[in-house]
């Protein structure tokens, strides 16, 4: 929300108080009470009429500083909020400054207020003059916060947005919507952004948050917030990659999704006609064409039409669904089943819903209702545990079934006005959350069943802390070489915003993709964590295009499932330590400026580049950085840094490899889910590096660790903590060694 009117003056039928004068400091054992007037307090007068701001600073971690603003105190406090893990911070407090590790608040005690934020000595950011403000006037009450932004320095995150990946210059309300990829709005909303100057902010409300990201104030990013009170927490570095380290931490690291997920996904798309012999039209074909698919997802009309959700199938099309899911687990597949939290009036849940209390509420005691998506539907209210256990009950007798995993759809139209939630929620807090509640619920129904590590989702809203319940996919693009693009970009935002895994609808949902639009998507798709062919009125089963679609399909298909030793090492990273499987650029090199905007091009783990081809023709451009890279597919080696031009057919795509990088590469190319140390292949690729440990993931976390030597010109590798029997002199025309009992193969690249 915009409050000023040009730089001096503000807008029309607003006060705002600005923080003046810093009156006095209260240090506690963990945490400094600030205590500042709204104007220049020279004698006693000066007290009377002068409202007083309270600025609290705490610390719920090493390197992480909270800063709570208040006008008045006295509201009674609002649900939910977000779970924050705390932790025992080294925290050193004084009257003026406040120091969490390695990062510092200190308060301006001289003419003007300020509150900066320091590393290292350095000051990093800080609310200078007038950045804190409390409003009135006829829109209601707001508190808002601008910290300041340095030449050069940019922002990204705050959640899964399409427009450019840089936020400067931007207005984002964090407000889930169902407003599809080519909009400004978002499904997924996290009112945290992370910049290239050594830090990040979380704004801690799961409600409505209004960003001005160098748009209002062009030096400065302003977050605003409804009330009397903010809070939000600055989290230090110094690198991106550290921020997000440290924030999901504080807000959860993601589930480790199970190796068969990886693979390839087909649905039957969204409002096509299909029934089992329509399935195993495409399951059979897709095994004749040597098309390796791991999961078929049944998309919306698994149910009757009018009755979503009843998790019933319509047995007019389905007469015998559990014989139907064991046939196709016969044929090595895994089932996912399309959910939403809507309840349809002719469901007959809605009737047991009502009469129970398990849907949400109007103030006047109906159950709320609308005719959008499906007639005189119902919300389920999650707030009410009964009804979460009612839910999961319907779940688990899917699952029981033999149903795997479920496309969690929907949760963003969730209302505000006139509705009452069981638990007393907030509702303008409740909207952004729901999401949250609704996606665990469904996650934890199959971790119970199916164990740790064997738990998926596709989900498509979200906000802080559903990266824990992966994973999430784009939601509706269209089928356009702009909107692979805008995809794109909105997967970079929501991985900038601590998401570890993320896919999208290969070929486009809406329309009917060219087959060029296609075979580009599909490189594009299988290079990312996740991989789906899913459409809305038409089917993406690759024959549908053209032959050549097949053989791409195929080619991409083989090549996720040899690169699974190292990708599945990179879903690992993401699980242990929050850094995503697929990365912006700059969390891999944040002292390069020539990253800082770029957005058709990302990281697939720490060691591949994967540059998407957006056009027929195949021509692409991309840019290096330092150091000599190494096409994955050709073995031509790209110096950086700097741009490179090329033109790729359509079985070929700009996959390079950074230069020392150790790749294991597994022998299978027929499923994602083996045992990647049986026959795995050691790449190397301009090893410059003295030594490096290449960890092949196994099955129970018994992993092979080889370690790799250079000396000179020569390597050697060999199981950790054991001899290094192979070995390999660099220039030797051979590049292949033999294996011994691990049956593990060298291969210099």
């Amino acid at each position: 929300m915009k409050f000023t009117d040009g730089y001096w003056r503000k807008r029309d039928g607003l006060t705002v108080l600005h923080p003046a004068h810093h009156l006095d400091s209260v240090p506690g054992p963990d945490s400094l009470t600030v205590y500042a007037a709204t104007k220049r307090i020279q004698d006693r007068g000066d007290t009377l009429d002068a409202p007083l701001i309270t600025v609290t600073l705490s610390a719920p971690m090493d390197d992480v500083i909270r800063v709570t603003i208040e006008h008045f105190q006295g509201g009674v406090p609002k649900s939910p909020v977000f779970p924050i893990t705390a932790a025992a911070a080294d925290v050193a407090v004084s009257e003026t400054e406040f120091t969490s590790g390695a990062l510092t608040a200190r308060v301006n005690t001289g003419d003007h207020w300020g509150l900066d934020f320091l590393a290292g000595g350095k000051r990093i950011t800080g609310s200078g003059w007038k950045g804190m403000g409390v409003v009135s006037g006829a829109a209601g009450d707001f508190v808002h916060e601008q910290l300041d932004l340095g030449v050069g320095e940019v922002v990204y995150g705050l959640g899964e947005r399409f427009g450019p990946l840089i936020k400067n210059g931007q207005s984002i309300d964090i407000w889930n919507e169902d407003g599809g990829t080519s909009s400004e709005q978002s499904y997924k909303n996290v009112p945290f952004y992370l910049t290239n100057a050594g830090y990040g902010v979380l704004v801690d409300h799961p409600g409505k948050v209004s960003f001005e990201v160098a748009s209002e104030m062009v030096t400065r990013t302003q977050f605003s917030v409804a009330g009397q009170a903010l809070s939000y927490l600055v989290i230090h570095g110094p690198t991106p990659a550290d921020v997000i380290r440290r924030y999901t931490a504080l807000t959860g690291r993601p589930a480790l999704p199970p190796a068969w997920s990886f693979g390839l996904w087909l649905t039957t798309s969204f409002t096509t006609s299909y029934d089992e012999e329509t399935v195993n039209k495409f399951v059979d074909g897709m095994a004749d064409r040597d098309l390796p698919l791991s999961v078929f997802h049944f998309d919306t009309f698994w149910m009757r039409e009018f009755n979503w959700c009843d998790f019933e199938w319509d047995t007019r099309i389905f007469p015998d669904p559990a014989g139907m899911l064991k046939r196709l687990a016969g044929k090595g597949l895994k089932v996912c089943l399309w959910i939403n939290p809507y309840i349809a009036q002719r469901s007959p849940l809605f009737a047991e819903g009502k009469a129970n209390g398990f849907l949400v509420r109007t103030t006047n005691g109906d159950v709320w209702q609308w005719d959008r998506w499906q007639a005189g539907m119902a919300l389920v209210d999650f707030t009410n545990p009964a009804a979460r256990e009612w839910y999961a009950s319907k779940l688990r007798a899917l699952v029981e079934m033999g149903v795997d995993a479920f496309k969690s759809d929907f949760g963003e139209r969730i209302p505000v006005d006139g509705i009452v939630w069981h638990d007393g929620s907030d509702p303008e807090r409740m909207h952004n959350y729901y999401t949250q509640i609704y996606n665990q619920v469904v996650f934890d129904v199959l971790r119970e069943a199916k164990g740790e590590g064997e738990a998926v989702l596709f989900a498509r809203s979200a906000t802080v802390g559903g990266q824990q319940f992966p994973v999430h996919w784009g939601g509706d693009n269209t089928g356009s070489f702009e909107s692979m693009a805008e995809s794109l970009r909105g997967g970079l935002s929501l991985m900038s915003s601590g998401f570890g895994f993320w896919s999208h609808d290969i070929g486009g949902f809406e329309g009917l993709p060219d087959p060029a639009v296609f075979k580009r998507w599909v490189a594009f798709g299988l290079l990312s964590s996740h991989s789906r062919l899913h459409g809305s009125k038409s089917y993406r089963v690759p024959w549908n295009f053209d032959e050549e679609a097949v053989d791409v399909l195929r080619s991409f298909t083989h090549l996720k499932y040899r690169l699974m030793p190292y990708l599945f090492g990179a879903a690992r990273e993401a699980h242990l330590t929050g850094l995503p499987v697929m990365r912006p650029m700059v969390l891999g090199f944040p002292d390069d400026p020539a990253v800082t905007y770029l957005d058709r091009q990302y990281l697939l783990g720490g060691d591949l580049l994967v540059a998407p081809v957006f056009s027929a023709s195949g021509e692409v451009s991309y840019y290096v950085p330092a150091g000599r890279w190494t096409h994955y597919l050709t073995g031509e080696v790209v110096e950086g840094p700097g741009w490179v031009r090329e033109t790729h057919g359509f079985d070929s795509v700009p996959l390079l490899v950074r230069p020392g990088a150790v790749i294991p590469v597994g022998a299978r190319q027929d499923r994602p889910d083996y045992d990647y140390r049986d026959g795995v292949t050691l790449r190397l690729f301009d090893p410059s590096f003295d030594r490096t440990a290449v960890v092949v993931p196994g099955p129970a976390g018994a992993d092979t660790v080889f370690t790799v030597v250079r000396a000179g010109d020569e390597v050697r590798v060999g199981r950790s903590g054991e001899a290094l029997p192979w070995r390999v002199r660099l220039g030797d025309e051979v590049t292949e060694l033999a294996a011994d009992q691990d049956g593990c193969t060298l291969t210099l690249g």
